[in-house]
């Protein structure tokens, strides 16, 4: 299934790039109209795309009316139980408890009541724009039985559940045991009280069973930045989601044993439960991999925790390994996620001037951390200066492109044939005819140390340089494609796709 997957697209104040939503059931007018909504998916579905949307159902906009009502109705009424408003500790001074936001800082912000008092407080796991549901309330979960319902008889083929190890909290609210100045560190955490809560899969279990109640196939993944794959497979139960993003492959840095190990944990973990495995490199939340792949420190963050100054990147090196990467995610078994621009190979946009980044976390971290801006930025289609065809000519997009991505743009890959959009383009091609028939079997392949190998089907193997040397190729069967030239070796920081001899 091919499809494509939109983030929020909702009415929203922005104050965290749509994950703030005010309008469950309307489009965004920065965007369009419900009917060019409708325009769209008509279009892709008859192109045999399928569309996925993104479903934010921890939290809502501060601006929408049910938050909205809810401090206007004042503590204790029945518009504030949609929420987590909870009295403060020490006469009212401090937050109900320690726990931290996924953007820097408490998760709790004290609201000014009607008579203009210090307040109540409110939960927060993301920005205080982004006030947390109660899903133990009744209202809530009918309320998004019905969103649901809404966008699937309008014809998505799916949804992606955003922060969805967030949306149950253990009941009483109790401390987390994070000390002063603690990071939201969500891959490390067992048994945290607000994240990854049993209750969760409840509330998935329950939108599973909506989907299925429609004709056709509605397929639905989960964010879940968990601690390991074995939690992240409990997300994708024979009862729950199809698929869940895999944050371990996508913050693995570039190291042949660290890869493997997290390709073997991966489907090892999903084979119990019959789940596909997914692949990402980069997304909306990290540091885009072409520019990562070319420091010292190859792995990722997840989410908006990136260090203030991560060191310097060698383009070139870094490209040279995102196109091998990529080789190597098309290769796997299961399902791959390309985010908008990997396959241009474009980087991250380090410069872009203080007064224009929008990500929370630059206020929330007192600016010190940066955010993820620079992965947001606009793609280039054509031209040679800004916008590149992304907005009329004189028309700034939200965030503005780099002078010289010129040569990035999709018109001018488009007629290269040695272009990573080119190469992507190939890869897909190809991987539909080379691994149709290997399911999830993949074989590893003895290449020497620093060299991935492994075997899919009858015929296809896949092989992945990572170290400073070349390694022979010779005998392991005819080239189909590579990520850079070769001949009888297979260079540095380089992926082939072979087809094996006999």
């Amino acid at each position: 299934m091919d499809a494509v997957w939109l983030t929020p697209w909702y009415p929203s104040p922005m104050a965290d790039g749509g994950y703030d939503v005010a309008d469950y059931r309307g489009i965004d007018p920065r965007f369009g109209t419900l009917a060019d909504a409708d325009a769209l998916l008509a279009e892709a579905h008859a192109l045999g795309l399928r569309v996925v949307v993104d479903l934010v159902a921890n939290h809502t906009s501060e601006q929408h009316p049910w938050f909205r009502a809810a401090l206007a109705a004042g503590p204790g009424s029945p518009e504030r139980e949609r929420y987590f408003f909870r009295d403060g500790r020490a006469d009212g001074e401090e937050p109900p408890n320690d726990w931290v936001s996924a953007f820097g800082g408490p998760a709790w912000t004290r609201v000014r009541e009607a008579d203009g008092r210090p307040g109540q407080w409110y939960l927060h796991l993301f920005a205080p724009e982004q006030p947390d549901l109660d899903w133990t309330h009744p209202g809530v979960g009918d309320d998004f039985d019905a969103i649901l319902r809404f966008w699937l008889d309008r014809g998505i083929d799916g949804i992606r559940v955003d922060a969805a190890p967030a949306m149950a909290k253990v009941p009483g609210l109790p401390d987390a045991g994070h000390g002063p100045g603690a990071s939201f560190e969500s891959r490390t955490w067992v048994g945290n009280p607000h994240w990854d809560v049993e209750e969760v899969h409840d509330i998935l279990r329950r939108w599973r069973r909506i989907g299925d109640s429609y004709d056709g196939d509605r397929v639905f993944v989960t964010e879940a930045v968990v601690n390991g794959p074995e939690r992240l497979s409990r997300y994708v139960r024979p009862d729950e989601m199809h698929t869940s993003f895999n944050f371990d492959y996508l913050t693995c840095p570039w190291d042949a044993a660290r890869l493997r190990s997290v390709i073997d944990a991966s489907l090892a973990a999903l084979a119990p439960v019959g789940a596909p495995a997914t692949w990402v490199l980069s997304s909306h939340d990290e540091t885009r991999h072409a520019t990562r792949f070319g420091r010292a420190d190859t792995s990722a963050t997840t989410g908006a925790g990136a260090p203030a100054d991560p060191g310097p990147a060698d383009p070139a090196l870094g490209l040279r390994r995102a196109r091998a990467a990529a080789l190597l995610t098309l290769a796997l078994p299961g399902s791959a996620y390309v985010y908008q621009g990997e396959e241009l190979g474009l980087p991250e946009v380090e410069d872009l001037p203080e007064e224009l980044l929008q990500d929370p976390t630059w206020e929330r971290s007192g600016h010190t951390v940066r955010g993820r801006d620079g992965c947001r930025v606009p793609l280039p289609w054509e031209g040679d200066r800004p916008p590149f065809g992304f907005t009329a000519p004189g028309v700034a997009p939200w965030l503005p492109q780099p002078a010289g991505w010129g040569p990035l743009t999709v018109a001018a890959q488009r007629a290269d044939p040695g272009s990573t959009l080119n190469l992507y383009r190939s890869a897909l091609r190809l991987r539909r005819r080379v691994t149709a028939t290997a399911g999830n079997d993949l074989e590893w392949l003895d290449a020497g140390d620093g060299v991935l190998a492994f075997q899919r089907g009858r015929s296809f193997r896949c092989l992945v340089n990572l170290t400073a040397s070349s390694r022979p190729l010779a005998g392991w069967g005819e080239v189909l494609l590579a990520s850079a030239p070769c001949d009888d070796l297979l260079p540095p920081d380089t992926a082939v796709w072979v087809a094996a001899p006999g």
